[in-house]
């Protein structure tokens, strides 16, 4: 069949409520030009992030009201602990507020001055982290990631001879771990392929390095895995998944991607004096440990969404309906990040808008322009989000994340036609400059104005 359904029913909805153009624009000014600074209310489509914006399953619901908040040792608690054993093979499992804690608590551990964090593409908040303990973060992502043309099906790999070269050049003792994410944002949602991390790992092994996971969407990313990489076609998903894990010494991850929740994360570890320390700051940041600021309710929610994020059916669904997005937009002549990723489509933007120079933040400029014309919001990713301090990222990229479980083909056929009314207009799309911004993160505050 090549019509695309959800393999689920829908048993409670949320109105939207419906904005005119001018209301847009005045909103847009109160905002000045940030996105994240509009109401949700005054959102018609929120493809900001797919990050805790999914919708959960009547099971997760049933969870929710069993949930246990006893302050140590919850029901809830080792409910939650046996799900992710059973997933990932870890056996020392961390529960935090989201994903950026665990991060947080890793790069307190591991980081500092004079060290730097090799990744294929770090993400915003990762790199935040890791700068904020005072190592560098380096990026390590193949060529053909850089291309948002190339039909590469595994764009999201570290480079693996870069990755010699800077432990060649920098020493093994300046390297706390090596990282990837999987799959990779900062670079179109794309996929790592099992032979890369293998060879990560084998490279890893020789210099006595730890390799860590971003693993926040690892369910899609083993998806791909099935769908891509030959000699996997055969293999049930959860199995590629605990490959992936059994491959690395820990993991962070936002359980609000992956885990199918609206809020929860997880740090994964081997090392037991790492743990000792991890369980430290743990307690002193987060909570005790069997709860790590979490309620027993998002414990119990957690636990069953990492069963349920490997439902094959629910996988085909979900990536299917992506390229669908990807490839509408593709045949409007929109040229996206190819192939389409697994829980976005990026935009790109010197293509959508090449009168706009890049110090005038095409990105932005074409999430305003959707927002004004259809109320639409997105997230820049490009010079906006990694562009301070005279950087100049590689793609400058406008992401459609979509919610898991959220929004309908209907919803996608509107987002479709708004893109292409856009893009017809081009032309007059106007760049902005920023007239406020924070010393880090500048892209959830920055205040604009129109060039």
């Amino acid at each position: 069949m090549k019509t695309i359904i959800e393999p689920f029913r829908i048993k409670s909805v949320e109105p939207i409520r419906m904005t005119t153009r001018e209301e847009r624009e005045d909103i847009l000014r109160h905002a000045d030009f940030n996105l994240f600074r509009i109401h949700a209310d005054d959102v018609l489509i929120d493809l900001l992030t797919d990050s805790g914006t999914g919708a959960m399953s009547s099971l997760q619901w049933a969870g929710i009201m069993k949930g246990d908040e006893s302050y140590a040792g919850a029901k809830s608690w080792y409910a939650l602990e046996e799900s992710v054993r059973e997933l990932t093979g870890f056996t020392q499992i961390l529960p935090t507020h989201q994903g950026r804690a665990s991060e947080r608590i890793l790069f307190e551990l591991v980081g500092g001055p004079g060290l730097v964090v090799p990744n294929n593409s770090h993400f915003d908040t990762t790199r935040a982290n890791i700068e904020h303990s005072g190592a560098t973060a380096v990026d390590l992502l193949i060529a053909e990631g850089h291309d948002p043309r190339s039909r590469h099906p595994f764009k999201g790999n570290l480079d693996v001879a870069a990755l010699e070269r800077l432990i060649a050049e920098r020493g093994r003792d300046a390297i706390p771990l090596v990282m990837i994410t999987v799959t990779n944002n900062s670079g179109g949602g794309q996929p790592v392929s099992l032979e890369n991390i293998r060879a990560v790992r084998a490279v890893c092994d020789r210099h006595g390095l730890p390799l860590f996971l971003d693993a926040c969407r690892f369910a899609e990313n083993a998806w791909f895995v099935k769908q891509r990489e030959p000699g996997h076609a055969a293999r049930p998903v959860r199995e590629i998944v605990r490959e992936m894990f059994d491959l690395c010494d820990g993991a962070t991850i936002s359980a609000k991607k992956d885990g199918l929740v609206n809020i929860g994360g997880l740090l994964l570890l081997r090392d037991p004096e790492l743990v000792r320390r991890a369980d430290e700051l743990l307690i002193l940041t987060e909570g005790f440990l069997t709860y790590g600021g979490l309620a027993g309710r998002d414990l119990e929610a957690m636990a069953q969404g990492f069963r349920e994020v490997v439902d094959e059916d629910y996988l085909h669904y979900r990536i299917r309906s992506t390229e669908y997005l990807g490839e509408r937009l593709l045949r409007a002549g929109i040229q996206i990040v190819e192939p389409p990723g697994g829980h976005a489509i990026y935009v790109d933007a010197l293509a959508f808008a090449p009168h706009i120079p890049r110090e005038q933040f095409p990105g932005q400029a074409l999430v305003v322009a959707l927002y004004r014309h259809a109320g639409i919001r997105a997230c820049e990713i490009g010079s906006v989000m990694f562009g301070k301090g005279g950087k100049t990222p590689a793609m400058e990229l406008v992401r459609l994340a979509i919610p898991r479980r959220v929004y309908t083909q209907s919803h996608i056929d509107y987002v479709i036609e708004a893109a292409e009314e856009v893009y017809a207009n081009r032309a007059s799309l106007r760049g902005l400059a920023i007239v406020e911004e924070p010393p880090s993160l500048r892209h959830f505050t920055a205040r604009f104005r129109e060039v």
